[in-house]
């Protein structure tokens, strides 16, 4: 009997917890720091010119880049040697002009490191081998932020003979992994803040209001306020005062629903649609076909009867033209209000490619029956 009502027992926990997922409904909540940012928080660019050395003939020719001779003129004489005299005796081709390129994180503290890109910017045909020299990396406000310096890896290669050249990747473009040194810090104090912006990366008015919905509901108190569509401002409270990493730490874990506009993007390059799950459309009758005309020829050879003395082996043209009109193709009717699965599964009977769906939905938002946004990549 023990064993009985064990088994029923489980066998009805069994059956709830199915019955709880099934009820469940899906959970299409998405965590704040993954739908906005917050103000202060952000990368700076940085932007440096140097020179490579090393390269193994693949550098510049100086005859043709002016600009690395007279960088490399100037670098000889930061280092003490005089080559004015000279300038028009120097020519190397182990030298590259390059532009480095990195991101500065935020809250990034002097002599931390950074991963830099170098790109040549004269008449190099590869960077394989080369080593960068100090380079100073500004930031948009003209200040040196950071300075980068190293061996290059080079992702791709060039080979070639007088016959043949093989170029795989980008042979003119190299990576440094940690090769800047930060220099400078940007002054920003995030724990004296007294209020701060939470940024949307999709504003929306309606997704706005669920932020700050949201925020209030676990602050116990109204700290938070839509501004406009894409910012939300937030008043620090006082029990977060000179700690505010631990507010922004407890706001970015909460969950929120993303609104979004009805919106149909199109990339006529590759046929590339991709249609939000509002789009709708109101009653309409769509039919689409194509003339095709299809032209074969078929020669045939025509020749005479075996040991006859008149006539000559002559080729005979043949051709076949087949006209498609597009007459199997039919008038579809789209109801009102249909969903997007409705609209893909309408235009799919009627045999529409992506090209030709492209043109039926620009037709229908003309014809005012499509209540989405069309966006043209």
């Amino acid at each position: 009997m023990i064993k009985g009502l064990g088994k029923y027992a489980l066998k009805a926990a069994v059956l709830g917890m199915i019955a709880l997922t099934q009820v469940a409904p899906a959970n299409a909540q998405s965590r704040i720091k993954d739908i906005a940012d917050f103000e202060g928080v952000r990368d700076n660019m940085l932007v440096g010119y140097g020179l490579v050395v090393g390269l193994n003939g693949t550098g510049d020719d100086l005859g043709d880049a002016d600009f690395t001779r007279q960088s490399l003129v100037a670098m000889l004489e930061r280092l003490g040697i005089n080559v004015r005299s000279q300038i028009d005796d120097i020519d190397s081709d182990n030298i590259a002009a390059v532009m480095v390129t990195a991101t500065l994180p935020p809250f990034s503290r002097q002599g931390s490191r950074l991963d830099v890109s170098i790109s040549a910017i004269g008449t190099a045909k590869s960077l394989q081998g080369g080593t960068l020299l100090v380079t100073p990396m500004v930031g948009a406000d003209g200040e040196v932020y950071a300075v980068a310096q190293g061996n290059l890896a080079v992702g791709g290669f060039s080979a070639g003979g007088n016959a043949q050249t093989v170029v795989k990747g980008v042979p003119t473009s190299a990576r440094i992994a940690n090769g800047g040194i930060v220099e400078r810090e940007i002054d920003f104090n995030l724990n004296s803040m007294q209020n701060m912006s939470v940024v949307l990366r999709n504003p929306d008015f309606t997704t706005a209001s669920r932020i700050a919905e949201a925020v209030n509901a676990y602050l116990g108190e109204v700290a938070a306020r839509p501004s406009d569509p894409g910012t939300v401002r937030i008043n620090i409270p006082e029990r977060y005062n000179q700690n505010v990493v631990a507010l922004l730490t407890d706001i970015e874990q909460l969950r929120v629903e993303p609104d979004q506009i009805a919106r149909v993007v199109i990339d006529e390059n590759t046929g590339t649609i991709v249609m939000g799950e509002n789009v709708r459309i109101n009653r309409v009758a769509i039919a689409q076909g194509n003339l095709t005309i299809r032209v074969t020829e078929t020669p045939q050879v025509s020749q005479p009867s075996p040991f006859s003395q008149t006539g000559t082996t002559e080729t005979v043209d043949r051709t076949n033209i087949q006209v498609d009109e597009g007459e199997d193709n039919q008038l579809g009717v789209l109801e009102s209000g249909v969903s997007l699965q409705e609209l893909v599964n309408g235009l799919n009977s009627l045999g529409v490619g992506p090209r030709d769906m492209i043109t039926i939905l620009q037709a229908i938002k003309t014809s005012g029956a499509l209540q989405a946004e069309i966006e043209v990549m």
